[in-house]
């Protein structure tokens, strides 16, 4: 055997042997958990970058543990509440939410349900050592228990209970075991629900201050945004439809800006129990800027049912973007005007509802000039489908266009119901009402077309002023 052959076998062995293959594992595991850890740093990244509130909220946490965390560290707290402190940590970790509204929701039910639930069951207990003895005790908070965990668990399907008090019937049925139960072994029930009580009320009390205090998250605010959002996408649509229907193109290019607002729409669709579940927190939320204490925060969610029923108007036109079956221009053309009308000024329309709910402002004439305008253009084009204008055509080739123009028109109708709720709310909630001055809107606009007559007074002397009347002629 050569050397050459010796060094290759050698250089094979070591390649190929269990060492080698060991190496080149261990090198792949650590290439492939970098690139775990790199692609989890940038999710991490990207969501501080979403909602910086998120990197605020985990430091609030943090905070409200560590205050709570002293009754066990700090000896004369400890002393006074023993291993009971624990039950104030474990309650921080529940009850601390994101928004101020789902930590007064749940700091407030616990609070509740741990005193009614510890009051029964201390009652409870007196009743059973009073009447059972030492055999019929057993028996009777069986009984109790069975009653009252039937009864609060039945309770939960109601749909007004469950909404609101959820947390809190569940929580009510935990505390009634645990001290009814508990109870039998020990002699000091009072003094331990007492210290039940005190620790859960304590760790309540801290998340919601610290919740209050630092940066607090309204989800009130998040409605409100989250409702004119979605208007504000049925408007983008609404703006960018007609264009891109009709192939509108200026310069080559498409006047509709890109095909975003063609998916933006969809997230409305599902928005309900998003809605709902905001609404129910925010009625937990005490006042604060424009919003008052008893805000209707139901009526938001009217809005929202009328922006679902425009959005599926509007999920049902986008179909016919895409159709195998396509009008033919020469169709298409004869409703182009009162169309391309009518998507122009109802996506204004739900752009200035918008902009007038988030910022609680309503004007006066801003989005009725908008509707009356579109409203005009679908009487327009009632009359053009009315008078037959596609007599001579292939039934099968005008179907899409006339099914175009019938959503348009109920598209019309699903607006004036937006702007009628979006009006509701605002006298209800007293929204500021913002009216442009007088003199202003009744200053005439001239066309080039105008003419103005001028009279002039010969008998005038040159020296004297020249006055003007309000119609423009001079005298």
């Amino acid at each position: 055997m050569t050397s050459a052959d010796f060094d290759g076998s050698e250089n094979g062995s070591c390649g190929g042997g269990p060492f080698g293959r060991l190496l080149r594992w261990l090198k792949a595991v650590q290439v492939m958990w970098w690139g775990k850890v790199v692609e989890a740093a940038r999710e991490a990244k990207k969501l501080g970058e979403d909602d910086p509130r998120r990197i605020v909220h985990s430091f609030k946490v943090g905070l409200a543990l560590t205050l709570v965390s002293l009754f066990y560290y700090y000896r004369p707290l400890y002393d006074g509440f023993g291993v009971n402190a624990m039950w104030a940590v474990l309650t921080v970790v529940v009850v601390f939410e994101f928004s101020v509204g789902a930590t007064l929701g749940k700091g407030i039910n616990r609070m509740l349900a741990t005193l009614l639930a510890g009051a029964l069951a201390v009652g409870v207990h007196h009743i059973s050592t009073l009447w059972g003895g030492e055999v019929g005790e057993p028996i009777l908070i069986a009984f109790f228990v069975f009653v009252v965990a039937a009864s609060v668990t039945f309770m939960r399907f109601f749909p007004a209970l469950k909404a609101r008090y959820d947390y809190g019937l569940i929580i009510f049925i935990l505390t009634f075991c645990l001290v009814s139960v508990s109870g039998y072994r020990e002699t000091e029930v009072l003094d331990m629900a007492h210290k039940r009580l005190s620790t859960i009320a304590i760790g309540s009390c801290t998340p919601i201050m610290v919740c209050l205090c630092i940066c607090p998250v309204w989800i009130g605010v998040d409605l409100q945004n989250l409702v004119a959002g979605n208007m504000e996408k049925l408007g983008d649509f609404m703006e960018g439809f007609g264009f891109e229907y009709f192939d509108i193109k200026e310069d080559g290019l498409s006047l509709s800006d890109g095909k975003s607002f063609l998916q933006r729409y969809k997230s409305v669709l599902s928005s309900k129990t998003l809605e709902e579940t905001m609404a129910n927190l925010a009625r937990w939320e005490p006042g604060h800027g424009g919003f008052k204490f008893f805000h209707p925060w139901e009526m938001y969610l009217n809005v929202g049912t009328q922006t679902r029923q425009c959005a599926y108007k509007i999920e049902a036109l986008n179909t016919y973007l895409n159709t195998e079956i396509q009008a033919p221009a020469e169709i298409r053309i004869k409703i182009q005007d009162p169309c391309i009308h009518i998507c122009t000024e109802t996506g204004k329309a739900l752009k200035e509802l918008a902009a007038a709910l988030k910022e609680m402002t309503l004007s006066s004439s801003a989005d009725h000039d908008h509707i009356a305008h579109s409203k005009a253009a679908a009487e327009s084009l009632k009359s053009l489908l009315k008078r037959g204008i596609w007599e001579d055509a292939n039934l099968l080739e005008t179907i899409p266009s006339v099914a175009v123009a019938s959503l348009l028109i109920e598209v019309v109708a699903c607006v004036e119901k937006i702007a009628e709720a979006v009006h509701e709310l605002a006298s209800v909630a007293h929204f500021k009402t913002t009216e442009q001055p007088q003199l202003l809107q009744q200053q005439p606009v001239l066309s080039e077309e105008s003419h103005v007559a001028i009279t002039i007074d010969h008998n005038s002397t040159e020296g004297m002023p020249e006055n003007r009347s309000s119609d423009g002629n001079i005298y």
